[in-house]
């Protein structure tokens, strides 16, 4: 059986497994939530690096033939060091979108909504600039505990999100919008419905699917076929509290955790 590793600091990656299980049915998924260390944007790239190698090693141990960091944060930060210590293919969260967009929107005014984190990073930035994409980045930190607390249709979250595109979308006129956190796939039809009211008719880039959609297509050409007759299964870890990571992910997954095993991978 085609077996996946899914990584992220947290949640937010649970919407990459999610659009991955249905892309690739079938397949067996392992999701590991470092929980315990979290936030990573707070960290140094050198920590950051060394904690998403570990749990890198750890997907590979049990198994996985392809690694997908769902996390913006190890993307834009780790990714080489990840690279360097596996053996596997890994693929990030912001070469597949800046990719497609590139692809399908050449040169296009890009507007790149992602934690402060992210965007300090510029790495969505510096892929958008080499494709030839025109990039802007707005930083939304409000936008990440908003969608943990399940205010995804808020009036709260909405008067938030509003105030972050009208700031926007007074330095600049998207033709594009990514999604740059993991998280904000849950807010989707919400970013777009602001957008439109504030007149701005731009394409919602959802990372989470472009994201699922690449690594589809890789594994269906260089790993062995993945039989579709039977739905996809996944193993979840987390670092920290199993209970918590049942009850917040299951928001996230769109379906419910039966299980998730406790890991310790240090401090």
């Amino acid at each position: 059986m085609t077996t996946l590793g899914v990584f992220d600091s947290g949640f937010g990656g649970l919407t990459v497994l999610r659009a991955l299980l249905a892309q690739l049915p079938g397949a067996r998924f392992l999701y590991l939530g470092d929980t315990a260390r979290l936030p990573y944007g707070a960290k140094s790239r050198a920590t950051i690096a060394r904690y998403a190698v570990e749990s890198a090693r750890f997907l590979e141990s049990q198994g996985s033939q392809h690694l997908v960091i769902a996390c913006n944060t190890a993307t834009a930060l780790a990714l080489d060091d990840i690279r360097a210590s596996v053996s596997i293919p890994v693929t990030g969260v912001i070469e597949p979108v800046v990719s497609m967009s590139e692809h399908s929107f050449p040169a296009a005014d890009t507007l790149i909504l992602a934690t402060s984190a992210t965007v300090d990073s510029h790495a969505y930035r510096d892929h958008c600039l080499r494709a030839g994409l025109q990039p802007a980045e707005k930083a939304c930190p409000l936008l990440v505990p908003l969608i943990e607390e399940g205010w995804t249709d808020h009036p709260v979250t909405r008067e938030v999100l509003c105030i972050y595109l009208q700031e926007a979308l007074a330095q600049c006129s998207p033709r594009l919008v990514i999604l740059g956190c993991t998280h904000y796939p849950l807010i989707a039809p919400l970013v777009r419905e602001t957008l439109q009211s504030l007149g701005c008719n731009a394409t919602v880039v959802d990372s989470a699917e472009v994201t699922a959609q690449s690594v589809a297509a890789q594994v269906k050409q260089n790993l062995a076929p993945v039989p579709s007759a039977s739905p996809a299964t996944f193993t979840c870890y987390a670092t920290d509290s199993v209970e918590k990571f049942r009850r917040l992910g299951s928001h996230f997954l769109g379906q419910a955790i039966p299980q998730v095993e406790l890991l310790d991978l240090g401090g």
